[in-house]
């Protein structure tokens, strides 16, 4: 067994090599902190036939135990990969794809168990960094390492993989992976920060990735495997300029066409046409003409954009396509949207519900709850197919969950608007970018629905055609220009900085250069989109919809939360069956959150809480219930669970025999608290009221309802 051990954010990073999943292509150990995560690589022997792309599949396992737990549920056992899961899993596999050899088929598969979880080490980091590692001394080609970090940012300062309560303070949650010399994946969450903050915490993260690279490169000189050959599919060339000559012309012309359906229609033709003409000259080489038309079409697209700097729908670089967007399309929602950018369609909807609501997560991490849920559903018909309707697959849930780090930073906190929310955006249409399309959507919904949000947010992606030195940055691209091109960059902000960043690249990293163009250019394009969101709805409205709950909150002393519950949750069900309303505790806080359809309910809700939490004050005058009836005197309930005593001298102004001659129990009477002994007893007395009322005195008043809203 080997073990190697580097410095990682003031924190030992070591990888045990052979000592472990020795059947695998290659496999490691990581260790970092009191964090452990396996890895395991294996890939097959030959290509898989009929394929013409490179099946890799990537598993993060969360295991319980990892956290010392036992799992939920009947079964007792992890089933279906939690969103986090899924998550990481997309994390590793985007930076190390770019990475293996055009024209290697074969297939290959990352297995990551996080065995050992420590809050402060969060696993998915070491994992990416333990793929590269296992794929780097295994046989299996692959042109690393890479390696990645994370970055937060606390008082402009920037720090390496940061600790949980360094990140509940730091302004940016950054994960960056790249190799020694380029960039090739970012994803970040951010609050409101400026396109050089960002750069400055990319190109910090890349100092680190460098070290990581160099401590993985030496590993693999030590224990690493010689490469397997690949065999690398090479159409003849005389075929290649025999179809280049006949179809360029006629390719190029079909791709030139801002309509996405009509397009592909036309280029679908222009490839019958080519097979037609050249499988009869050449009946046997079907897979090679198939080849060469489809590279024929990249080839194309590619030199139009990056040489004659024309892009097939006519746009200018920089340009965004037509934005339409709609609020209140959607009678009983609280809230929906619908934004157009070109032929790619967002409906989005907003849902307020109390805070009982709030998603329950079960997992490694040390989040527990959620009260902001966004959803993203992608349906075969935003593209004009028809495929089985299954549940959200791995792209739903990364795109939903990139739309909802771009919301994050503006929603309103608990105590401001105490509401679970879910969005909803149902792509009904798709020609590139339909997660920059919900972040618009979500933002117009959320307006709609007067949900006091910190300020809109909007989102573009871009795209890049890199041709050696030379590259161009496109603005909003399109479903063409992404399956093509080089990078897919999506940016989103507000006016005063980005809240989310995600960037996937094609080929072998990119450099400062290209990041900062693009940066600046994406800039431009969401202030041009904010343009006509704003010019739809300028503001949150200042009402909720009627078909929302209304949730008023009240605040309690902490001490008494229990008397409000009730043994047994016995006063908190009254309170609810009586009033009709919700009523939701936080038990630290003591803020105690009301749902009402009705302020009739709420208001009622709010008296009983009020009445429960009240204290008997001396001199003042309650309508109480008689509950027992002693022979010296009878209890009164003047507040709900507290009781006084009316000693029978204190009955009338007369003087008294019986008790009962005078009260029985469930009489109301009026009573003035006289007395509250040293342990907590209380006195009462209707004669002092009754001598009142012949001076003049009325009624007993009312106890006011306060409330905060």
């Amino acid at each position: 067994m080997h073990s190697y051990t580097m410095d990682l954010g003031g924190r030992p990073l070591t990888l045990e090599i052979g000592k472990i999943a020795k059947q695998a292509n290659g496999s490691c150990l990581v260790r970092y902190g009191e964090t452990a995560v396996v890895v395991a690589v294996t890939g097959t022997k030959t290509p898989r036939e009929g394929v013409d792309f490179f099946p890799l599949t990537v598993d993060f396992e969360e295991k319980m135990y990892a956290v010392g737990q036992i799992p939920g549920g009947f079964l007792k056992r992890e089933g279906r990969p939690a969103t986090s899961a899924i998550l990481t899993s997309r994390l590793i596999d985007r930076p190390i794809r770019p990475m293996f050899p055009e024209g290697y088929h074969n297939d290959v598969q990352i297995v990551a168990t996080a065995v050992s979880v420590d809050p402060d080490n969060a696993p998915d980091i070491p994992a990416m960094i333990g793929a590269s590692c296992a794929l780097s001394i295994s046989d299996i080609p692959f042109n690393g390492p890479i390696a990645g970090v994370r970055v937060g940012m606390i008082d402009g300062k920037y720090i390496i993989n940061p600790t949980v309560a360094q990140a509940e303070v730091s302004r940016l949650n950054l994960a960056v992976a790249g190799t020694h010399d380029a960039i090739l994946m970012v994803e970040a969450g951010a609050k409101e920060i400026s396109e050089d903050e960002m750069l400055n915490a990319i190109w910090f993260a890349h100092d680190k990735i460098k070290e990581i690279v160099e401590f993985i490169s030496k590993i693999q000189a030590e224990v690493g495997k010689p490469k397997m050959e690949v065999p690398v599919y090479t159409p003849p060339a005389e075929l290649v300029t025999e179809i280049e000559a006949y179809g360029s012309e006629k390719l190029k012309a079909a791709l030139m066409d801002a309509n996405k359906l009509e397009r592909e229609e036309n280029v679908a033709k222009v490839k019958e046409e080519i097979a037609k003409v050249f499988l009869e000259k050449y009946p046997d080489k079907g897979v090679d003409v198939a080849y060469i038309t489809q590279k024929l079409v990249k080839k194309i697209v590619r030199h139009t954009i990056s040489v004659d700097k024309i892009r097939p729908d006519g746009r200018q670089l920089d340009e965004v396509r037509q934005v339409t967007c709609e609020v209140g399309v959607l009678a009983r929602t609280h809230g929906s949207a619908l934004f157009t950018r070109g032929q790619t369609q967002i409906l989005n909807t907003t849902t307020l519900a109390p805070l009982r609501e709030a998603q329950i997560i079960e997992g490694l991490g040390v989040e527990t709850s959620k009260r902001y849920i966004h959803h993203y559903n992608f349906p075969p018909y935003s593209v004009g197919e028809t495929k089985p309707m299954r549940s959200p697959g791995r792209r739903e849930i990364g795109h939903g969950a990139l739309a909802e780090r771009a919301l994050l930073p503006v929603i309103p906190s608990e105590e401001e608007f105490p509401y679970a929310l879910r969005l909803v955006s149902e792509v009904l249409e798709s020609n590139g970018s339909s997660s920059m399309g919900s972040v618009c959507g979500s933002t117009l919904s959320l307006m709609d629905a007067g949900v006091p949000i910190k300020a809109p947010v909007a989102g573009v992606a871009m795209g890049l055609v890199k041709d050696g030195d030379d590259f161009t940055i496109l603005t909003d691209i399109q479903g063409l220009e992404d399956a093509l091109g080089d990078m897919d960059f999506k940016v989103a902000g507000t006016a005063a900085g980005i809240t989310a960043m995600q960037m996937d690249i094609k080929i072998h990293g990119i450099n400062k250069e290209i990041f900062q163009q693009a940066l600046a250019q994406a800039k431009k394009g969401r202030e041009f989109i904010m343009g006509k969101m704003l010019a739809c709805i300028p503001a949150p409205r200042k009402e909720l919809s009627k078909y929302a709950p209304k949730i008023t909150t009240v605040k309690i002393n902490p001490e008494k939360i229990s008397k409000v519950i009730g043994p047994g949750g016995k006063m908190i069900k009254r309170i609810v069956e009586e009033s009709g309303a919700q009523v939701d505790i936080n038990d630290d806080s003591g803020n105690v959150y009301i749902a009402a359809v009705n302020t009739e309910s709420a208001n009622k809700a709010i008296k009983m809480i009020q009445d429960i939490t009240a204290e008997a004050e001396v001199g003042k005058v309650y309508t109480g219930k008689v509950t027992r009836i002693m022979n010296f005197g009878a209890f009164v309930e003047i507040l709900p669970g507290k009781e006084g005593l009316v000693h029978i001298s204190q009955l009338s102004t007369e003087r008294v025999a019986k008790v009962e001659d005078v009260v029985s129990v469930g009489d109301e009477i009026v009573v003035k608290c006289t007395e509250i002994d040293s342990r907590g007893r209380i006195n009462l007395s209707r004669k002092a009221v009754l001598n009142a009322k012949g001076a003049g005195y009325a009624a007993a008043p009312k106890v006011p309802v306060e409330h905060n809203n």
